[in-house]
């Protein structure tokens, strides 16, 4: 039996295959249990006053009134006169009363003074930035072909350099990109419900991080890990906000233990909105040359964008994005804001510096008149390896064809109108690392012919119990429903947490390496009990055997029934970075766009959309193409509609309720077309997340489609219809 190895596509009974999800069931029903959903008894609820102000400081807090309110149990205060506030929407206090509708009468009693503080909240005004002292460097590289000499000052060196690359060239783009701050949205908030057992903490908590968050809340509380246990059974979105307990989630326990009663804090939809966690904003001024093909030789930026309060934004590493041209200078710059700090979002960097960068290309096209596809095409000789350069121009040509490109591409601005109606085409390419996270297993294997299988991660809606049962079912040979997965505890084995597109390679690492060791060690008394060698069985069809001799073979049951009254029990683990046959790293995607914008009102609508991706592996086509649709639509509302508004005087999220803060509905998803690259030499890399890589795109996609419709860049993201009007005004094309 070979060791740690997938199965041929040929062999395999459950990977590789579109298996329906075995909690679906569960959740169309409303039978899943959420952190939402958890009522302990005599439990209080929990509602926290956020501050009103984006900078302040506390003069004082009077909680007496509150105290008062009928059904009001406890106050608990989280910022004490004296303490500056940075951000609008920072937790200062908490009530917990007996209903919620009385903790929001207590939140509403409370008493606080502030001395108002200056504000800055304009990120995209650099000059301004930089006039209030609220800008710092945040990285730069140079590369360049041709070094300074030993007598050269490398400052004049380089920028002489820069100047006759540009002037050697055919072509320069000189260009101004960016991208606003969003914010995460959960469907469920942050928050928990949580209770103690003497010393010992349950919390149930929404979190994508199961294994880790035991650590958080054992800081927070100043006890041990092994007296907190974290459950999360099911979780109503994270997208990177949720990795840590949060103070807000450690208030809540230190509620519980001064009451004695299981206390429930999960964040209002506004506060969920302003601290949930947001992805940082990056604006961009650009100049690139290329030769008289279109190949970029030389690029020259400088981003800024805020993180938030402490400044940061998208990293100089990803300028410019994936492709790297011979010669390159980029710096970035920080920008402090009175905004709370950002928290990872899908893909943390990627879907900027792909919006900011390759409009830049696509705006190379439209100055040389030239096929956008031709452009991307060509400079692929910038791609770090050939191998992935082979495998963008594989996935290009496939998204081409489902797009017709080449039928329906025009040059930028070119079109034909109906009426004020133009369309256009536009493309994006993407990377992403996705390698496994550590994880570890245990497979118990009944006498009776039972198997469970125990992990600590967590499903956030992708599937995890899925994949988890897919993978022990086809080791053992047997069907799904044979398999009992446990998830969502704290107490099971460790696995990290749910971030940078790793839990599918980590989960299918520990459970196909623990299983196929419980199947070795189960072999064994089966060889035994034939009289054959250990390696020439295999699990097959709810049966272990020789291979092609059905007579020489146990049923499962009867194999099981030989471990007698003791269940077998094998745990094993990955850690990340090990070399592994199991799973791999890099991936890539190619996403295309078509678009109608009327020019009259500027209201942009996708006709179509088309994702092609490759991910290794791929264990259940049925959950991965579902990850793709989840992902487009995530990124058709970031270049489209979403983006939090700060007022720039006094800082205030305006915009911070679901009526206001814009997300697509059902009419503004177009037709999807997904493509899971699969070739045999992805399947042998084995398995490669896929989580975060098909939300990078859509931004420069439907960026540079609008812009093919009506021949003039809308340079910030969303693209929203006053942004459509006001770049068609600048150029006079209105």
């Amino acid at each position: 039996m070979a060791e740690y190895s997938w199965p041929t596509a040929e062999a395999a009974s459950q990977v590789g295959k579109p298996v329906r999800r075995i909690d679906g069931l569960e959740k169309s029903t409303g039978a899943a249990k959420y952190t939402y959903d958890i009522n302990l008894p005599k439990q209080l609820i929990a509602k926290a006053l956020g501050c009103p102000h984006a900078h302040c400081r506390i003069v004082s807090i009077d909680t007496r009134a509150a105290e008062k309110v009928p059904g009001v149990v406890h106050v608990h205060v989280l910022r004490e006169a004296g303490a500056e506030i940075e951000w609008q929407g920072e937790l200062l206090a908490v009530v917990s009363a007996e209903s919620e509708g009385a903790a929001v009468e207590g939140r509403k009693a409370l008493k606080v003074e502030y001395e108002m503080l200056p504000v800055f909240a304009n990120e995209e005004d650099l000059a301004a930035a930089e006039a209030a002292g609220r800008t710092k460097p945040a990285g730069g590289k140079i590369v360049t072909v041709r070094e300074p000499g030993d007598d050269d000052d490398e400052d004049e060196f380089l920028a002489k350099e820069f100047e006759r690359l540009f002037a050697e060239s055919a072509h320069v783009v000189e260009g101004y990109y960016g991208i606003d701050v969003i914010t995460h949205c959960c469907l469920e908030p942050h928050g928990s419900t949580v209770m103690w057992e003497g010393n010992r903490l349950i919390a149930y908590l929404s979190t994508q991080n199961v294994s880790g968050t035991d650590d958080g809340f054992a800081r927070g509380l100043n006890i041990t890990a092994d007296d907190v246990e974290v459950r999360c059974e099911h979780i109503g979105g994270g997208f990177g906000s949720k990795f840590a307990p949060d103070y807000w989630a450690i208030a809540a326990a230190e509620i519980s233990k001064a009451t004695g009663r299981p206390v429930k804090l999960m964040l209002d939809r506004d506060q969920e909105l302003k601290i949930g966690g947001n992805r940082p904003s990056g604006y961009i001024q650009v100049r690139l040359g290329a030769d008289a093909e279109g190949l970029v030789t030389v690029w020259d930026s400088k981003h800024w964008g805020t993180a938030g309060s402490q400044g940061g934004g998208v990293s100089h590493t990803v300028m410019p994005y994936v492709y790297a041209p011979p010669n390159y200078r980029r710096d970035s710059i920080g920008v402090a804001t009175n905004t709370v700090q950002s928290r990872a979002w899908r893909a943390p960097n990627h879907p900027q510096a792909c919006a900011m960068s390759q409009t830049a290309y696509d705006d190379l096209a439209r100055l040389m008149g030239a096929d956008s596809y031709d452009i991307f095409h060509r400079n692929l000789v910038h791609i770090s390896s050939q191998q992935k350069a082979e495998v963008y121009a594989a996935e290009m040509e496939i998204a081409a064809k489902l797009m017709d490109w080449k039928a329906l591409w025009h040059p930028h601005g070119k079109g034909e109108r109906r009426g004020s109606v133009c369309d256009g085409l536009g493309m994006g390419i993407h990377t992403w690392g996705g390698n496994a996270n550590d994880s570890s297993a245990t497979i118990k294997v009944h006498p009776d012919g039972g198997v469970e299988a125990f992990c600590g991660t967590q499903d956030l809606g992708t599937g995890t119990r899925t994949v988890c049962a897919q993978v022990v079912a086809e080791t053992f040979g047997l069907p799904l429903e044979a398999v009992k997965v446990h998830i969502g505890s704290s107490r099971y084995p460790n696995s990290g947490a749910s971030g940078g597109s790793t839990t599918v390679g980590a989960v299918c690492e520990s459970h196909r390496r623990a299983s196929q060791d419980a199947l070795a060690k189960l072999a064994m008394l089966v060889a035994a009990k034939l009289g054959v060698e250990a390696s020439t069985l295999e699990a097959r069809g709810g049966r272990i055997g020789v291979a092609g001799k059905p007579d020489a073979s146990l049923s499962w049951a009867e194999a099981c029934g030989l471990l007698e009254l003791k269940p077998l029990e094998v745990s094993a683990s990955y850690k990340r970075g090990d070399a592994s046959p199991l799973s791999s790293s890099g991936v890539g995607g190619v996403q295309m766009a078509h678009v109608e914008v009327d020019r009259e009102t500027g209201v942009i609508k996708l006709k179509k959309f088309v994702a092609v991706q490759d991910m290794g592996l791929i264990v259940n086509p049925y959950l991965a193409r579902s990850q793709i649709y989840g992902a487009v639509i995530m990124g058709i509302a970031f270049a489209l509609f979403e983006q939090r508004i700060c007022d720039p005087q006094t800082g205030a999220f305006v915009n911070a309720e679901l009526a206001e803060y814009r997300l697509p509905r059902l009419g503004d998803i177009p037709d999807i077309v997904i493509e899971m690259y699969e070739p045999e030499s992805e399947r042998a890399r084995g398995v490669i997340g896929l989580g975060e890589p098909p939300v990078i795109s859509p931004g420069a996609a439907i960026s540079n489609a609008v812009c093919n419709a009506l021949g003039v860049r809308v340079p910030v993201l969303p693209l929203t219809p006053q942004r459509v009007l006001e770049a068609l005004a600048k150029e006079g094309r209105g």
